[in-house]
């Protein structure tokens, strides 16, 4: 059958197809906030349905799930009601995901059912193991819909304010529960992350659920002032104080009176501003370049940095007592290869600011259910296999030139550069996802993470070599948890958030020591060794 011919001419009730076939699996409950298998659509003809997903709960039972054009729904996140497929070209015969041993999950497709492409291979049955599963895997569907098959949590979100942000990944679901718990506290934060993560975005949120919301909100980037008159720019500054001081200057400490001041690449304040700095966040007072009154100052300090500030602070460059002060409270934000299940949604919104800007949102509304896509799934694969250097700003940027590119068509083209450009950083590396959690942990009995202290974890990961698996084991607790609880620890760090400079370094200093440098890094030696093979640094002792 062709591409052009949609698969069964007639359209049967809209009802999930869930099998009962239970082989010789155990039928088991799930229970709630479990990790479990997840679908969730990428890019579809319907656009707007990027986003929504089918939570493969029979699967993490014990049990067969069907899916075909008629069932079952995908959902939103939050939202009760769905809908199927609903794709002409999608068959009704359906795919079918079965539970297999060890965490692995089957996919079997039926005789004369959907064509389904993995790895740009057609397959009709394969097997994915749990790394494969924390990693992602793409489903191209009739060429026309794109799955991502990955593992997330089984517990409804409950409608609620997105805080400004797209996306409902593990991580960024995380972001939101801090920015909840802190922002109306008068407490500084520190918010860490690789460049174009949304560092702001999360400031403005902090701000915006606070008490100070009313007040202003002053962003400065650090980086983007000379560093001669930083001390002024931020405090202000007496006429006369220094060449060039033909006015009194206001600062913008003092233009933030009663509201947040969010300070950017912080990294990159000079030292002189570093002793200032921490005054202010000690006294509550500033002194004004050329002043000696100290004048009192009501703002919550924001403060953000792609730079590992620690090796600043070895290096001489950045102040400990400051970095402990600043990170009053600290967010640390996923890059967006740890966030492939919110590519789609984040595309949209960016292709439908684009799209709105040059009068065609339209585009994406199909004219019928026959219409190619406006975005073609071999494009949206493409786009989600590739590393995203420079996470969102980066995707907004390359969703902008296609949207550009595309004018007038009916299907988004890309031209050679961006094609170069996509393919220039390969695929996304399957070390940058979130290391692969138990499917659903069935030892009778477990020992809860909560039960799990600070100093227990970081004893056993130091006893057991940073290997997190065995140090979950001897924990009791399922290696799932061990994540989170690596997450909530104020002093350890995941191998996904070092830079490449630290890294870089210590490679050097341990002469490619493999062993020496999850050792000095403190990482989980899995997860170091992806990242060096990702900076296409060669290691001993792999």
């Amino acid at each position: 059958m062709s591409r052009s011919e949609p698969r069964d001419s007639q359209f049967p009730p809209l009802v999930a197809e869930v099998s009962t076939a239970v082989g010789h699996h155990q039928r088991a409950a799930v229970s709630a906030d479990q990790v479990v298998p997840v679908l969730t659509l990428i890019s579809h003809p319907m656009a707007s349905r990027a986003g929504e997903r089918l939570v493969l709960e029979g699967v993490a039972a014990g049990r067969e799930v069907s899916l075909s054009r008629n069932g079952p729904s995908f959902t939103r996140p939050g939202e009760t009601f769905g809908q199927p497929l609903a794709d002409p070209f999608v068959s009704r015969t359906p795919l079918v995901f079965s539970p297999g041993e060890g965490g692995r999950l089957r996919l079997k497709v039926g005789e004369g059912g959907t064509r389904v492409v993995v790895d740009a291979q057609p397959v009709t049955s394969r097997e994915f193991s749990p790394e494969e599963l924390a990693a992602g895997v793409l489903l191209e569907l009739s060429g026309r819909v794109v799955l991502l098959l990955h593992q997330g949590s089984n517990k409804p979100r409950a409608p609620g304010d997105s805080l400004g942000m797209v996306g409902e990944s593990p991580g960024l679901q995380r972001v939101r529960e801090h920015i909840q718990r802190i922002a109306d506290l008068h407490v500084p934060v520190l918010v860490r992350g690789e460049t174009g993560t949304g560092k702001e975005l999360v400031a403005q949120a902090i701000h915006q659920h606070s008490p100070r919301k009313e007040r202003p909100f002053l962003s400065v980037n650090l980086g983007s002032i000379p560093k001669e008159l930083a001390a002024a720019e931020l405090f202000g500054a007496h006429k006369g104080s220094f060449t060039g001081a033909t006015r009194d200057r206001e600062g913008f400490f003092r233009a933030a009176q009663g509201g947040t001041l969010f300070l950017d690449e912080v990294g990159e304040a000079p030292p002189e501003v570093q002793v200032m700095l921490l005054r202010v966040l000690e006294t509550g007072e500033l002194y004004p370049v050329g002043g000696q009154t100290p004048i009192k100052t009501d703002v919550r300090l924001i403060a953000a940095t792609d730079a590992n500030l620690e090796e600043h602070i070895r290096d001489g460059r950045f102040k400990a007592p400051l970095l402990h002060r600043l990170a009053g409270y600290e967010i640390r934000l996923p890059p967006l290869r740890e966030r492939r299940e919110d590519l789609g949604m984040l595309f949209q919104h960016f292709a439908r600011e684009e799209l709105e800007a040059i009068g065609e949102a339209h585009r994406l509304t199909p004219r019928d259910l026959y219409a190619e896509p406006w975005l073609p799934a071999s494009l949206a694969v493409r786009l989600l296999r590739y590393g995203w250097p420079g996470n969102i700003r980066q995707l907004r940027n390359i969703t902008r030139q296609l949207v550009i590119g595309s004018r007038g068509q009916s299907t988004l083209q890309m031209d050679a550069r961006l094609a170069e450009e996509l393919d220039a950083a390969g695929p996304t590396p399957k070390s940058t996802a979130a290391p692969a959690p138990t499917a659903v942990p069935t030892a009778a009995a477990r020992r809860k993470s909560t039960e799990v202290t600070g100093e227990e974890l970081l004893a056993a990961l130091r006893q057991h070599a940073w290997d997190l698996k065995t140090a979950a084991d001897s924990l009791g607790i399922p290696r799932s948890s061990i994540y989170d609880l690596i997450d909530k620890h104020p002093n350890i760090r995941r191998a996904g958030t070092l830079s490449a400079e630290e890294i870089t370094a210590c490679h050097q200093q341990c002469g490619g020591d493999l062993d020496a440098m999850v050792q000095r890094l403190e990482v989980s030696k899995k997860a170091l060794n992806r990242r060096l093979k990702e900076l296409g640094l060669s290691v001993r002792n792999a």
